[in-house]
């Protein structure tokens, strides 16, 4: 069966990818106001159905990663979008939290390392968050 696509569908598809990788960036932006180091968003979008960013940083001690974690988390309730579910916070080497189409990695530095998931999504497209202005516009 073939599927047919309106514009009204495409320009809707298009919003919600432009919302996607501006809260991908919001999250990198949150990460690193909170200190979290070699912060990274991957577009996973041309490689995997699996979720449009990855959005990876490292953070020192167990305090850090969830203060980074629930600040995410509050900007991303704030932006309207729903955690789909999360792992590792109760631990102290990884925070991953699920937005469907954003998923934010915190590791501690051996655990980053470890994981490697640079390496492993290699195909992906980093992205230049620093230089996308923020929804304030600075």
């Amino acid at each position: 069966m073939k599927t047919i696509t309106t514009d009204s569908t495409n320009s809707q598809r298009s919003a919600a990818s432009q919302q996607a990788f501006r809260l991908a960036c919001g999250c990198a932006r949150v990460a690193d106001e909170y200190r979290g180091t070699e912060t990274v968003v991957l577009n996973l979008t041309a490689v995997t159905r699996i979720a449009d960013y990855f959005v990876i940083t490292t953070a020192t001690s167990r305090r850090q990663m969830h203060a980074i974690a629930d600040e995410i988390n509050r900007m991303m309730k704030q932006a309207e979008s729903q955690r789909i579910g999360t792992e590792g916070y109760d631990g102290d080497t990884w925070v991953l939290q699920d937005y469907g189409d954003i998923v934010v990695h915190v590791f501690n530095p051996e655990t980053r390392s470890l994981y490697d998931l640079e390496h492993l999504w290699a195909d992906a497209e980093k992205v230049d968050w620093q230089s996308v202005p923020d929804d304030d516009g600075e």
